[in-house]
């Protein structure tokens, strides 16, 4: 009887779980996929290129790249979902994701503990940035 209510429990968190994702995800994906429709992507492209070279990665990463620092992994995984990346530019990618995302959040969160915002938004992005890089001189 217990693996029965075990299971009911987990199937609803799961169901919860799954439910938030899709909210972040499906509306992310449709985003971007009408900014390509419309044209606006290659001017965003061709925007952030510069920039993004230094990393080894196109101009369509920086989508990826503000979408997960402003709303979360998810929304980060999302966006990359509608482009072809190589596995060499989703590794660039997720590591810069990983040490700056969901900066709103988290530097919410942290202020808690009396660490200045702009101290942890610009430790997160310079960390970003130099492991980016390191990351793109490594590996050619």
């Amino acid at each position: 009887m217990k693996v029965l209510e075990a299971s009911k429990v987990g199937l609803i968190k799961a169901g919860k779980t799954i439910w938030k994702l899709i909210k972040i995800v499906v509306p992310v994906y449709f985003f971007v996929k009408v900014l390509e429709y419309v044209q606006i992507l290659p001017y965003i492209s061709n925007l952030f290129s510069p920039l993004m070279k230094y990393f080894g990665l196109p101009g369509e990463a920086a989508i990826v790249i503000i979408t997960g620092n402003l709303l979360n992994l998810y929304g980060g995984i999302a966006a990359m979902q509608a482009f072809s990346f190589t596995a060499r530019q989703i590794t660039i990618i997720a590591v810069m994701l990983l040490l700056s995302h969901s900066l709103p959040v988290e530097t919410t969160i942290i202020k808690n503990l009396k660490v200045p915002r702009i101290l942890q938004i610009c430790i997160r992005v310079v960390t970003m940035i130099i492991f980016a890089l390191i990351l793109n001189l490594v590996w050619k």
